[in-house]
């Protein structure tokens, strides 16, 4: 993908649209081909899922618009269910590369931006502005800067023309169900609702380009968790802070790749961390940060974790936190029965069309191996590719054809996915089943950061 001067964002819905349709026209095409090689290995097979991942990505990498940002959701959702693990790493890594994919805007693009918006130069902002951004992403950059009263922030500045592309794609209604429905004619779901799928992505997209919105979230957030012991939420500068520059408390500490090379005590508490976020605010607020990107987590040499980036938060109500607690629960029980009869009246398979009640929760229990296998457990790259291989063996795509998901749940797959990778890459090791039951069941306390995390919470109003 170039990485070159950003080009100028497409305009107007049919320029926007054109090359999809295009794209759509060489997918069927090939796929017809691609059909007549049934072999899963054949050279011919793998060649057609390539070229697709690759015009996928080159297609939405340019859009720079609200398909490329569904293609960061689904980097992490979709090719969980791809036909093979080889053609599943395929998509995934074409995707991924949506994750960091734009080039920097060049500074004076920034520094005008950020004038405009404050209303100000930038000398009566900041005493300092690095020129260089520190990191590059879909919609924005940022740059490190201070007050001048010497306070050390970050400011995250939108790309000129990235917002009003981006509603326009969402005002184009049929663009992304298009989308989704051209994606799974080549990477196949179980029964998905593609128009739940879109509205519930259209939904994340539309808050994440407003820097206001992300700005309420993470307040929301760092406020929740004030004062952790071991959970850090960066402080909104709120009065430095419109629809598309946000800035916040300048934080240091380690990234992902360093942190991946540490100590393994100090991994596995990194780890519970990110656990117990994951868990904490989805059963104490109702809360899930939905972008468990490996570049948004800060590692410190106490244990700790800065976690960033909220445009992407899922908001569930009490009945759909219930739902989700209930069906861990069932998994962790490993009662096939029980679970069988749950995803029957929780809607997750059509009563018209119900699999084998064994074969069932073999299917779903690989998708939950830390609730279910033997304490303590190594998240590891290695298990959760064998996991996925497991899962998408044909007897379990059979299993995967008759499940009717509902729509809430693509962000919190796309959070379970990215999370397990995550702990993954740091090879943490936790007796995770009993964690989890401190988080959503009640249960006393288990670990160190268990009586520190029930401390912190006893003492919330």
């Amino acid at each position: 993908m170039d990485r070159g001067t950003p080009k100028p964002i497409p305009r107007g819905r049919v320029t926007r649209v054109a090359p999809l349709v295009g794209l759509a026209g060489r997918t069927a095409g090939e796929a017809v081909v691609a059909s007549l090689h049934r072999n899963r290995h054949s050279a011919k097979a793998e060649a057609f899922h390539r070229r697709n991942a690759e015009r996928y990505t080159e297609y939405l990498g340019h859009s720079r618009g609200a398909l490329m940002k569904a293609g960061q959701i689904l980097s992490m959702v979709i090719p969980e269910s791809g036909e093979d693990g080889q053609y599943r790493g395929i998509y995934q890594a074409a995707f991924a590369r949506l994750q960091d994919s734009a080039p920097p805007m060049p500074t004076e693009l920034a520094v005008e931006t950020v004038e405009t918006e404050l209303g100000r130069p930038l000398s009566e902002v900041f005493a300092t502005f690095e020129p260089e951004p520190l990191a590059a992403a879909s919609i924005g950059q940022v740059h490190a800067a201070t007050l001048h009263d010497g306070t050390g922030v970050v400011v995250k500045v939108q790309y000129p023309g990235v917002q009003e592309a981006i509603r326009a794609d969402l005002a184009n209604t049929e663009l992304l169900g298009t989308f989704l429905q051209m994606l799974l004619f080549v990477v196949p779901l179980s029964k998905t609702d593609v128009r739940g799928m879109a509205k519930e992505i259209a939904e994340r997209i539309g808050e994440e380009i407003d820097y206001l919105t992300e700005a309420a979230n993470q307040q929301e957030f760092a406020e929740a968790y004030r004062g952790h012991p071991f959970i850090r939420i960066p402080k909104v500068h709120d009065e430095l802070t419109t629809h598309r520059v946000l800035t916040m408390q300048h934080v240091d500490g380690m990234r992902y790749a360093q942190a991946a090379r540490a100590e393994l005590p100090l991994r596995d508490r990194w780890g519970e961390a990110i656990y117990r976020f994951l868990y904490g605010s989805l059963s104490k607020l109702g809360l899930v940060n939905a972008d468990a990107h490996p570049g948004n987590y800060l590692f410190h040499p106490d244990g700790s974790v800065t976690f960033l980036d909220f445009g992407c938060v899922k908001r569930l109500t009490p009945p759909q936190v219930d739902t989700l607690v209930e069906l861990f629960r069932h998994l962790a029980s490993q009662d096939a029965e029980a679970l069988h009869r749950y995803a029957i009246e929780a809607g997750y398979i059509r009563a018209a069309d119900v699999p084998d009640a064994d074969r069932l929760a073999a299917f779903l229990l690989l998708s939950q191996p830390h609730l279910t296998a033997p304490q303590p457990f190594t998240f590891t790259p290695e298990l959760m590719a064998a996991l996925t291989r497991d899962a998408l063996k044909e007897s379990n795509r059979e299993v995967m054809r008759k499940l009717s998901s509902p729509a809430f749940l693509t962000m919190i797959n796309r959070v379970g996915t990215g999370t397990f990778a995550v702990l993954g890459g740091l090879r943490a090791t936790g007796d995770w089943k009993s964690v989890w039951a401190e988080c959503c069941e009640g249960e006393p306390p288990f670990t160190a950061y268990g009586r520190l995390d029930t401390e912190f919470w006893a003492s919330k109003p």
